[in-house]
């Protein structure tokens, strides 16, 4: 989908103002140059880059609970802020950034100020073993690590009713498969709206099995 259907999209689906598109294009630019200086994404996707990060990272708030969308949400291996950063401009109104990498952190913190996101967006720029535990809302993370160590690494900062939104590429079934046998609660596979072969992760109610 090419740049002007991305924007429709978001107008359409998720009723993006002018003023929001303008934020998502200022991003994208900031990004865009930074990814001259250092490996944030595939040199591959750059053409594609509204439909395979913009769209890709806003199709999560489409997916989010109404409760949870207005909610805490935190993003873990942010990288260059996709998802999350798209979607603290897009909407989600409280987010936490997760990423070690230094560079990466010196780019959200810059990104951050430019966009003029303010109190919205708080960035943790550590190990997500060492961020102090918390509730939220929504927990997203964007090929972050296999799935059963997700749950293990995360489960602290999942709330009562907390929503997991993971997008994930063509083993996502098996990992799921292999996160059920030490993990239990309500999951479903959403197709990707930008890679057949992708899918999105939707678990709610996700506790430990017992003796696990």
């Amino acid at each position: 989908m090419e740049e002007a259907a991305v924007k429709t999209w978001l107008v359409e689906e998720l009723d993006v103002s002018r003023e929001t598109l303008e934020r998502l294009e200022k991003f994208s630019a900031l990004l865009l140059e930074e990814a001259t200086r250092q490996n944030l994404i595939s040199r591959s996707t750059i053409d594609s880059f509204w439909d395979r990060h913009i769209r890709d990272s806003a199709q999560l708030l489409s997916l989010a609970t109404p409760a949870a969308r207005g909610g805490r949400w935190i993003d873990l291996g942010s990288g260059p802020g996709l998802p999350g950063m798209v979607l603290a401009i897009i909407g989600a109104m409280d987010m936490t950034l997760v990423e070690v990498r230094s560079r990466r952190v010196e780019f959200l913190q810059r990104a951050h100020e430019q966009l003029g996101l303010g109190e919205r967006v708080h960035i943790e720029g550590r190990k997500v073993e060492r961020v102090e535990a918390g509730v939220f809302d929504v927990i997203a993370a964007r090929a972050f690590t296999a799935l059963p160590k997700l749950f293990s690494l995360a489960h602290r900062f999942a709330g009562t009713e907390a929503q997991w939104l993971l997008p994930k590429g063509k083993s996502a079934q098996e990992e799921l498969a292999e996160a059920r046998r030490t993990w239990q609660g309500d999951f479903a596979l959403h197709a990707s709206l930008t890679n057949d072969e992708a899918f999105i992760i939707d678990a709610r109610n996700v506790r430990p099995r017992r003796g696990s």
